[in-house]
């Protein structure tokens, strides 16, 4: 918490892609943590990458500071997210989220566990029960790589915008699938995600009572690189046009399955 009130060291990953030296120490805290409590287990960190025991049955999936562009600027939405996998399913999920903003900082505490519900603060939760389209808030998200999936998706940005109540685009993964989860918002879809930007926010999703697919309406693995996830009363009305766009863009050829696997991760068939 004391970060969000002191200057910004920002480097730059890409053009666009920002990482600061919260980013950084963020992880380093977090690796601690887990080696000293679970020196077996396999961890992939967006900052430091794979570490740990490749035979595991656990996949720690940490992103030290979801929305980093927001937290450079200091403006919210920004999180810490943690989702642990089990034979690459996911079994346990944290997300801080940082709220308010510059002479108001708080947070927001989301967490679950598969089959034992979502919580909020310490208060179970539930998705939204809205099943019209034009009725919803709806979020999505847009990369750093300016590609076909990124025009594809401003396509489907203007056309939900003229269907619905508003498409935001709040800039971290996280917590757009916790505001699903917490009934704020009705549905969330981005492509090229990362393992750690969907690790836990799904999870959260699901235990709400949530859906979540690939974009083109298939079965969904974090090693995917599409998602959409809803409060399930929309997910079908949503998929009519989300799915038809994204598979399009595999007949041509783009791929959006398995970002990483790690070769000898045990995963279940």
């Amino acid at each position: 918490m004391d970060a969000v009130n002191k200057p910004r060291n920002v480097t730059y990953k890409g053009l666009t892609d920002l990482v600061t030296d919260t980013d950084k120490n963020s992880e380093v805290a977090i690796l601690e943590v887990v080696r000293k409590n679970f020196p077996d287990h396999l961890i992939l960190g967006e900052e430091g990458g794979i570490i740990g025991d490749l035979s595991s049955d656990y996949l720690w999936c940490i992103d030290p500071l979801d929305g980093t562009t927001n937290f450079a600027h200091g403006y919210p939405s920004f999180a810490v997210s943690v989702g642990v996998l089990f034979r690459g399913k996911p079994a346990a999920a944290a997300v801080v989220e940082f709220v308010g903003g510059p002479m108001c900082w708080n947070t927001r505490i989301f967490s679950a566990a598969a089959g034992k519900g979502a919580f909020a603060n310490g208060e179970k939760i539930h998705v939204s029960r809205t099943d019209k389209v034009e009725q919803s808030l709806l979020v999505t998200g847009f990369g750093y790589e300016h590609d076909d999936p990124w025009a594809t998706n401003m396509e489907l940005f203007k056309e939900f915008t003229d269907v619905s109540r508003g498409v935001r685009r709040l800039g971290a993964a996280a917590v757009d699938m916790c505001h699903v989860a917490l009934g704020i918002a009705e549905a969330y879809w981005e492509y090229r995600l990362k393992p750690w930007d969907m690790a836990a926010g799904v999870l959260i999703v699901e235990e709400a009572g949530g859906t979540v697919s690939c974009m083109d309406g298939g079965s969904f693995s974090v090693f995917d690189r599409s998602v959409l996830v809803s409060n399930g009363l929309l997910h079908a009305k949503l998929l009519e046009k989300i799915g038809p766009a994204t598979e399009n863009l595999k007949s041509k050829g783009i791929d959006f399955s398995v970002w990483f696997k790690p070769e000898n991760y045990h995963t279940e068939v």
